[in-house]
């Protein structure tokens, strides 16, 4: 089997609207940040506008770090994660129940509750985690990661 040395082994993905406007992010950022002068970022950004594959995006931000999310985007992400949480414990406590009712109707009798116990620690500690200070460094345990 020959195979042409002029074709790539894996076909090249096309981007979409999403992957541009994430690579323009960079490239503004990268403006904002002194790592660009204003006519290579123009140069960039009218590549990144015309850009079919992810190759040609990539050659475009290769050279710039990712951009530092914002303290208002690291609390957005913080704040997602929290109610995700607090949404499995909503799961736990359906399906907690789930098994003490069913333990109830087999005795026949309401009996203590004890799904209390565990659910009140997950949400003790969640509500803990709400107030608890955080560091800036993203540790999250105060300490500077050194």
């Amino acid at each position: 089997m020959n195979e042409d040395r002029n074709t790539p082994s894996t076909p090249a993905v096309r981007v979409s609207d999403a992957d541009r406007d994430r690579a323009l992010g960079i490239l503004a950022a990268a403006l904002a940040e002194g790592r660009l002068d204003a006519p290579e970022h123009t140069s960039r950004v009218q590549a990144a506008l015309r850009a079919r594959t992810s190759d040609d995006l990539g050659a475009l931000t290769a050279d710039l770090p990712a951009p530092i999310p914002t303290r208002a985007e690291k609390d957005r992400k913080d704040m997602a994660e929290w109610l995700a949480e607090w949404r499995y414990w909503l799961g736990g406590l359906v399906i907690m129940s789930a098994v003490w009712g069913v333990r109830c109707v087999q005795k026949g009798e309401l009996t203590y509750y004890w799904p209390v116990a565990p659910l009140g620690v997950w949400a003790a500690v969640l509500l803990a985690i709400a107030i608890w200070p955080r560091s800036d460094d993203g540790n999250g345990d105060g300490t500077t990661g050194v």
